[in-house]
């Protein structure tokens, strides 16, 4: 038996909700699915992409977990098109590379920072 077959969710920490929220629905197009909040220090937000799988929590609940220590990976089917709809937001992109996972993947890619600095990378799915 596998003891695991499916990654459910990350939890990401982040310091202000409503400009963590902004970014990946708005910038990112995920979806918020559920959503708590006690007070600004006990606020989770939940998205996920539009066809599910894995979903993210936003959490100003931090525990053991610091904001801006995260690195996330998504797919796109077009990554020029992404890169420059995302610029086209205002959101500041790196230029697009091809060797995401070595020298000579081919792997076309670029980066971005959400709110908290922590880092995205989007890559050719």
């Amino acid at each position: 038996m596998q003891p695991i077959n499916k990654l459910m969710m990350l939890q990401l920490a982040v310091t202000d909700m409503v400009a963590a929220k902004k970014f990946y629905t708005e910038a990112l197009g995920l979806k918020v699915t559920t959503e708590y909040r006690q007070d600004d220090a006990n606020w989770w937000t939940s998205v996920e992409l539009p066809e599910g799988n894995v979903t993210i929590t936003l959490s100003t609940h931090h525990d053991h977990m610091k904001p801006g220590t995260a690195t996330l990976y998504f797919g796109s089917s077009d990554v020029e098109a992404t890169h420059k709809e995302l610029k086209d937001k205002g959101i500041v992109v790196s230029d697009i590379l091809d060797d995401l996972h070595g020298p000579g993947s081919k792997v076309k890619f670029f980066t971005l920072k959400d709110a908290d600095n922590n880092l995205i990378h989007i890559e050719q799915a």
